[in-house]
């Protein structure tokens, strides 16, 4: 049986200038292909300030996502943010929301907060904020978010990427049994991916 995965990481900008280019993959393809969603994991917990050279080389990022994808940035982040370079919550809150059903709202949310609201998804309380603002139930939510069982679902997903050798963010695979075809491995645009997505179908 074939499956689509998309893996992404929601504060990965790349993916962020995908969005556009996802939504049409998911209006090509049948409704037994809708993408499952695997959280990438790009950068584990940490409370320490991102250092500037850091700060630098993501800020350079989101200018070439701009340029490249059209994407839009709220810069404001880095001035009313404490950024840390830290995923692994966002990562958490697709898992924990999944639970109620909302795992791509809540990715959504995540990076609307982070890229047009200059919000930290670094942090729970932006997390759970946001859970509450997509309709979940916040307590069960926040007591997901730090359960073990949603910290081995994230690391299932991170497994599962490892054994397609999905390391580029975002990425497109079909996998269909053991066999692995990538769609897209990183960025491409709409016209590329869907060429490919519809040569993988045939």
């Amino acid at each position: 049986m074939k499956t689509l995965y998309y893996v992404a990481d929601p504060m990965c900008s790349w993916c962020w200038g995908f969005q556009p280019v996802l939504e049409k993959v998911k209006e090509a393809v049948p409704k037994e292909l809708s993408p499952v969603y695997i959280m990438g994991g790009l950068a584990r917990d940490t409370d320490d300030l991102m250092p500037d050279a850091m700060q630098a080389h993501i800020q350079r990022a989101w200018r070439e996502v701009a340029v490249i994808t059209g994407a839009s940035f709220n810069w404001d982040f880095w001035e009313k943010c404490t950024p840390r370079r830290c995923t692994y919550p966002s990562c958490r809150a697709f898992y924990a929301a999944q639970n109620q059903g909302a795992g791509t709202a809540m990715y959504e949310a995540i990076q609307r907060a982070y890229y047009r609201e200059a919000r930290n998804p670094s942090d729970v309380e932006v997390l759970v904020a946001l859970a509450g603002e997509i309709g979940l139930d916040t307590q069960r939510f926040a007591q997901d978010l730090a359960s073990p069982e949603i910290e081995q679902q994230m690391q299932d997903g991170f497994n599962i990427r490892r054994s397609m050798n999905a390391n580029q963010f975002p990425s497109l695979v079909i996998r269909n049994n053991a066999s692995v075809t990538f769609i897209t491995r990183g960025y491409n645009d709409a016209e590329t991916v869907l060429a490919y997505l519809q040569a993988a179908l045939k």
